[in-house]
C-alpha cells in the first residue's frame, strides 16, 4: 500500500469518525430533552417518528407496512386500521390517515418501488407531515439495517419523519 493510498484510507475512517459523532450528538440532544414538549420539538427538528403513536395531528400521515391485499391484522397494519382509518382491501398508498407500504411479497428490492413512489408522494405533499414507522421490521422479519437505507432519499425531504436509528444506519 502506497503512502497516499495509506493516508486516504485514514482520512476516510476519520470522516467516518465524525459522522457517527454528529448523529450521536442528535440522539444525546433528544435524550436530554425534558418534557413531551421539548421532544416532540426535538422529534421535528430531527424529524425523528414516535416509536409509539397513538394520534396524529390533523396534518399526520401514518406510514406503515401492508401486505398487497391490505389485510391489516397485526402489527402497524393493524393500528393504521382501527386507529387512522387504513381501509381494508387497500394495500398501497394513502388510505384513511395513513400510507401503506408493501412489505410482505417477497424480499427487500420488492420493497423499493414501493418506498420509491411514497417519497414521490411525499414530494407532492408538503402540507403533510409523514410519520414512517419501522415498515417491514416486524412481522414480514426484515431488520433495520436491510429496510433504513430504501429511505436513504427521504432524508433530504422536510415533511418526512423516520425511525429513531435509521439515519444513523444510512451513514455507515
Amino acid at each position: 500500500m502506497t503512502f497516499a493510498t495509506a493516508k486516504v484510507l485514514q482520512i476516510y475512517q476519520i470522516c467516518k469518525i465524525y459522522l457517527k459523532l454528529f448523529a450521536y450528538v442528535d440522539v444525546f440532544l433528544y435524550l436530554c430533552a425534558t418534557n413531551d414538549a421539548n421532544k416532540e420539538k426535538m422529534n421535528m427538528k430531527l424529524r425523528v417518528t414516535p416509536e409509539y403513536i397513538t394520534s396524529l395531528k390533523e396534518n399526520e400521515i401514518f406510514v406503515f407496512g401492508s401486505n398487497l391485499a391490505g389485510m391489516h391484522g397485526g402489527g402497524a397494519a393493524r393500528m393504521a386500521h382501527r386507529l387512522f382509518g387504513a381501509e381494508m382491501g387497500v394495500g398501497v398508498g394513502r388510505t384513511g390517515q395513513c400510507y401503506a407500504i408493501p412489505t410482505m411479497q417477497g424480499g427487500v428490492e420488492t420493497i423499493r418501488p414501493y418506498v420509491d413512489e411514497f417519497i414521490e408522494y411525499a414530494k407532492q405533499h408538503p402540507e403533510l407531515l409523514f410519520r414512517v414507522t419501522r415498515i417491514g421490521c416486524g412481522i414480514a422479519g426484515f431488520t433495520n439495517e436491510e429496510i433504513a437505507p430504501l429511505f436513504k432519499a427521504a432524508c433530504e425531504i422536510e415533511n418526512i419523519s423516520l425511525p429513531n436509528g435509521w439515519r444513523e444506519i444510512m451513514i455507515r
